[in-house]
């Protein structure tokens, strides 16, 4: 056959060869029925880097890899292009420099005008920069799905226009629980909840995206085992490259954690400010019933000392004591500030406390009327608790009185007791007492119930109530190293728990015993030369009247230093009564000066709250503000009844 593509059967007219060799991006040749080349063209020779004079006459096998040829690609290209009429495949072809492209090729027959095969056209595109696009994006794709894939705390998954899902990622694996192929499918509302369901919240989140371009939200969702938690979820829209929705991307986050460390930390803040607001209260409160108490100690002293001095059958001496029982009430409502203050004087004694309540019920049943029963649960065998009986037995009158007022005077309560744990108390083994006092009242909202402890707060008529009763319980726990707690929910009734330390008994002498044993006799005390210091001039003026009037001798000093320059002079003396709070020396300070000078002097500590329990430790007798004439009395003969002789 001819090597040149101008003799022969191949003769084509000048303008057909022009028109072939102008074509520079697709390789144009003819092949001999044997395959080899007859022609070559400049698109040619630019793709396979060949001249004319190098390919002219040789196998277009050439072009082709090692691998094509031993599978004889090229001879089975020209067979299936002769058999079948063409051939069209894609490939790795060789350039003159060894560098491969990638290479669409088509082969047709050329057959003469009987049918005679004569030879084939091949043409031959570089698709090299495409393959490689092509490779690179199916490159990126498979990073992305192993990206995807490879989340494991987002659930990422797609759904169609409609909301069925597509796709299913190993995180939404792990947080739904359910497998590829039990969700693929079918619509993404299955992991809502019912009542979600019934809203159309999962439609009307596809509604948000399509009209706003994203969704955003969080909400309760379920697991396959039908387990709920709290998922944050985002939802996005996929659209073509004309713009036209042709689906949803979706990703959720299990924030169940994260919710609850929240709620956690807004708890213990509401904690933290509402224990700070208690302290604060506290102290004023604490404040102003010190201020009272001495004001209270001037009335009752000096209406004590009236009452004394008037006929009974007067008119006057019925005011007098109206006023006494106006100032007595006074007392015992500093009394219950000085409790929620946690200041008030406290004897922490053993205490039984069936007992205590058994002998509490005809007080109780008079108190509470008809219309309320109350039931009674204890233990065959509860401990006593560490507490000061009477501040107990006030703090139960307290609650109970309050279960009435709720009731509006028909209901039932049960006083119960059981030995536990205190929840969250940092020894956890440590056992308690817990008393609770249960009503069947309407119970309390949860704005109610969280003011319900603030002292002056109440929802009690003008008149009805202080708003201390339960500040007063909530201060005793505290003073007494354990817990109050108030539960209550709107149409439930209200519970009361009052948490007190277990009593350690190291003797077998009862409480009533104790308080009865080597109990001074005050009828007949020997007349005393007494040092009265204090720098409230009405208290100190009062207080003097009532040691005056019980037989004693006494010299008033304004503060500490007066009273030091009355010793320092030689006077003589069985007995100083103090103030605790003074200014420049307190009460502490003049007893340790008095002490280092008069080892033998007694003294007694008078204060309007509890200064002295609470942040100094001393043995000397203390003497709580209001006291009445019989209460200065008793005291004075305990703290003198085993002194002989005055000091020198």
């Amino acid at each position: 056959m001819p090597s040149e593509p101008a003799s022969g059967p191949f003769n084509q007219d000048d303008r057909y060869r022009l028109l072939v060799d102008a074509v520079v991006d697709y390789a144009i040749y003819m092949l001999d029925t044997n395959g080899l080349i007859c022609s070559w063209n400049s698109g040619a020779k630019k793709i396979k880097q060949y001249e004319q004079s190098e390919v002219l006459g040789k196998h277009f096998s050439l072009f082709y890899t090692p691998q094509d040829l031993a599978s004889d690609l090229p001879g089975r290209a020209l067979k299936s292009a002769e058999q079948s009429g063409r051939f069209e495949g894609e490939g790795w072809r060789l350039r003159k420099d060894g560098t491969r492209l990638w290479a669409l090729v088509i082969i047709d027959p050329i057959r003469a005008d009987d049918g005679t095969l004569i030879g084939f056209a091949k043409v031959t595109r570089d698709l090299t920069e495409r393959k490689a696009a092509e490779q690179a994006l199916r490159q990126s794709e498979q990073q992305f799905s192993l990206l995807v894939q490879g989340v494991t705390d987002y659930a990422l998954y797609m759904l169609d226009p409609h909301g069925v899902i597509t796709t299913w990622n190993a995180g939404a694996q792990r947080i739904k629980g359910y497998e590829p192929a039990e969700v693929i499918g079918k619509h993404y509302s299955m992991f809502f909840q019912r009542e979600d369901v019934d809203n159309n919240v999962p439609q009307r989140a596809l509604e948000t995206v399509v009209r706003e371009g994203r969704y955003e939200g969080q909400g309760r969702r379920l697991r396959k085992d039908g387990t709920g938690f709290v998922a944050h979820v985002v939802i996005d829209p996929i659209k073509n490259e004309l713009g036209e929705l042709v689906g949803f991307a979706k990703i959720t986050r299990d924030v169940t954690e994260s919710v609850q460390a929240q709620q956690e930390i807004k708890e213990t803040r509401e904690a933290l400010f509402q224990s700070q607001k208690m302290e604060s209260l506290g102290q004023l409160t604490g404040g102003i019933a010190h201020d009272f108490n001495n004001l209270l100690m001037v009335i009752l002293g000096s209406l004590e000392l009236a009452k004394k001095r008037v006929p009974q059958d007067s008119k006057i001496y019925s005011l007098l004591n109206n006023a006494i029982a106006g100032a007595e009430r006074g007392a015992t409502l500093t009394q219950r500030m000085l409790a929620f203050a946690r200041r008030q004087e406290l004897d922490p004694q053993p205490v039984d406390v069936g007992g205590l309540i058994r002998n509490m019920s005809d007080l109780l049943s008079r108190i509470l009327g008809a219309g309320i029963s109350v039931d009674t649960q204890f233990p065959l065998i509860l401990r006593p608790v560490l507490v000061d009986m009477s501040q107990l037995e006030m703090a139960l009158m307290n609650l109970v009185i309050n279960a009435r007022d709720a009731m509006e005077g028909r209901g039932r309560i049960l006083i119960s007791a059981r030995e536990d744990s205190f929840p969250g108390r940092p020894n956890e083994s440590e056992r308690l007492i817990c008393i609770s006092v249960v009503d069947t009242g309407p119970g309390m909202n949860g704005a109610t119930l969280q003011r319900a402890m603030e002292p002056f707060f109440t929802t009690k008529g003008a008149g009805k109530g202080t708003g201390l009763g339960l500040s007063m319980v909530h201060g005793l726990a505290a003073q007494s190293q354990g817990h109050f707690v108030l539960k209550s929910t709107e149409g439930e009734g209200t519970t009361a728990e009052l948490w007190l330390p277990v009593a350690v008994m190291e003797t077998t002498q009862s409480p009533a015993q104790a308080s009865t044993a080597n109990t001074p006799d005050v009828a007949h005390q020997r007349s005393l030369d007494i040092l009265l210091v204090d720098d409230d001039p009405l208290v100190l003026i009062s207080t003097g009247a009532m040691l005056e009037d019980l037989g004693h001798h006494v010299v008033l000093a304004a503060d500490g230093q007066a009273a030091l320059s009355f010793l320092a002079q030689g006077k003589r003396f069985d007995l100083v009564v103090t103030d605790m709070a003074m200014p420049d020396m307190t009460g502490i300070e003049l007893a340790g000066n008095i002490e280092s000078l008069f080892p033998t002097l007694p003294i007694i500590l008078s204060s309007g709250f509890s200064e002295i329990t609470l942040d100094i430790k001393t043995t000397l007798t203390r003497l709580p503000k209001p006291f009445d004439q019989a209460a200065l009395a008793k005291v004075i003969a305990e703290t003198t009844r085993t002194r002989i002789e005055k000091p020198c």
